[in-house]
């Protein structure tokens, strides 16, 4: 068995607990908390995005961006705009304020994910990615098999319910 401490989700946790530090303080200088900070980065990136994309992006429950869209579209850093096609669509856009928020702490992220990056070489870097790469692939891969399995059994089982009604 794989030690406690070296087991993958608390060496994740770790080196989490390490390299966050810096960009909470600088979050908390703007007065964001993490969850604010990467719908923000979300919306800076895409311009115009569903609230439902960017709540699978910045893996939050569409229940919690709610309320963080409430607090972020109070202090004037993001919009609401609603689908003329489907009124069910909710587009999240940057603020002229929020874009200006952006202009100046995203070379502070810059700088510390530079940091971070400059204990590795190029070669170790690519290859951390690519390790990170595969493995959420595999996962994926998993999920969407178990998820199709998933969908047969139940249609299966529907079949037979139904199946039964009639006879």
């Amino acid at each position: 068995m794989i030690a406690f401490e070296q087991s993958l989700p608390m060496r994740l946790y770790r080196l989490l607990d390490m390299i966050m530090p810096a960009y909470r303080a600088l979050f908390a200088e703007h007065d964001l908390t993490e969850q604010q900070w990467r719908l923000l980065r979300v919306v800076w990136e895409r311009e115009r995005v569903t609230a439902q994309d960017a709540a699978a992006a910045t893996l939050l429950s569409p229940q919690s961006l709610v309320g963080i869209v409430d607090r972020l579209s109070a202090k004037g850093l993001v919009t609401r705009l609603r689908s003329v096609d489907d009124r069910r669509v909710v587009y999240l856009l940057p603020t002229a304020e929020g874009r200006a928020l952006g202009e100046t702490i995203l070379p502070h992220v810059l700088a510390i994910h530079e940091q971070t990056r400059a204990t590795l070489d190029d070669d170790e870097w690519t290859t951390l990615n690519g390790l990170f790469d595969k493995i959420q692939d595999e996962f994926l891969e998993e999920r969407t098999n178990a998820r199709d399995t998933q969908a047969v059994s139940r249609r299966r089982t529907e079949g037979r319910l139904i199946g039964r009604r009639r006879s």
